[in-house]
């Protein structure tokens, strides 16, 4: 792999594992912890019968998705600090992708939108490439 693509292909797979991790915690884990159960502490409905580990203050989804969100969330951020980095991006624009990981939906959207301004990108310096080679052989 190109050492130019590797930061950014590792963000692009960073941010949908932390996106689609996020989306779990909030509409899946938080719910079962805080909502659903007798011991949940705004408990909302009572838990399913003999499904009681699944919900409450011990609720094992904590475990399953909270934990792996918070670990790769370390890793995303360090990829965006290298892609960073290798692109030269000012702080704010660093700071505002590391915590997009954060906001539930918008690291899933400012993914894609990053990924379609790097192909731009890529295709455009191809382009140029193609035409100073073309150029070269006419001389």
């Amino acid at each position: 792999m190109d050492k130019k693509r590797l930061p950014f292909t590792l963000y692009r797979v960073l941010a949908f594992v932390t996106g689609v991790l996020l989306l779990l915690l909030t509409f899946v884990a938080m719910p079962a912890k805080y909502l659903v159960g007798e011991a949940a502490r705004f408990s909302l409905v009572a838990a399913p019968a003999g499904m009681e580990q699944w919900f409450g203050d011990d609720t094992v989804l904590m475990k399953i998705v909270a934990l792996p969100h918070g670990y790769i969330y370390m890793l995303y951020v360090l990829v965006v600090i290298w892609l960073a980095m290798d692109r030269r991006w000012s702080a704010l624009r660093t700071v505002g992708v590391a915590l997009a990981g954060t906001i539930p939906f918008w690291g899933l959207i400012l993914e894609h939108r990053m990924a379609k301004a790097e192909k731009a990108a890529m295709d455009a310096e191809t382009a140029a490439s193609t035409g100073q080679e073309a150029a070269a052989a006419e001389r």
